[in-house]
């Protein structure tokens, strides 16, 4: 992935809240080393029974995550993305992960969105086509292309 180009900076955490951030660090870094489809298929696991995060959320999971990991804070674009969503997970929240590329001048790119917003990136991403994502679990759809209504469920 190829955006940012410099490392960012965030305020140090103290040590007691270190802790949750560094784990969804080291498990992202293990989750990138997947293929892009089972990568989206594990994220799209672990997000099913969570809420949607509110933007404020995933911007403190984003600082948390990189301010304790100089991959996530660097060109890491993919990890910081992955921890990013596995912080708002531990939480009982999901942020929109999603992955794209732009043509001119070529780059692939990782973020994570939420309240329909990329969260805390720089530059402009309305120029990155999405390839995968993973959204929010209540944007389920019936087949017919209508949301289901919650006494709609799936019935095993």
């Amino acid at each position: 992935m190829t955006t940012p180009a410099v490392a960012e900076q965030a305020p140090r955490l103290p040590w007691h809240r270190q802790l949750g951030p560094r784990c969804a660090a080291g498990a992202a870094r293990l989750l990138v080393r997947l293929p892009p489809a089972r990568l989206h298929r594990v994220l799209g696991v672990v997000s099913k029974g969570s809420r949607p995060a509110g933007y404020a959320e995933v911007a403190y999971a984003r600082r948390s995550v990189v301010s304790v990991s100089t991959r996530c804070a660097g060109l890491g674009c993919l990890q910081r993305s992955v921890a990013t969503a596995l912080l708002c997970r531990a939480h009982g929240r999901w942020a929109d992960w999603c992955t794209g590329f732009r043509t001119e001048p070529f780059g692939a790119h990782a973020w994570v969105e939420a309240d329909g917003r990329p969260v805390d990136e720089p530059g402009e991403l309305s120029v990155f086509h999405t390839v995968l994502a993973v959204r929010r679990p209540d944007r389920r759809r019936t087949a017919a292309g209508r949301p289901l209504h919650p006494s709609e469920g799936s019935r095993s």
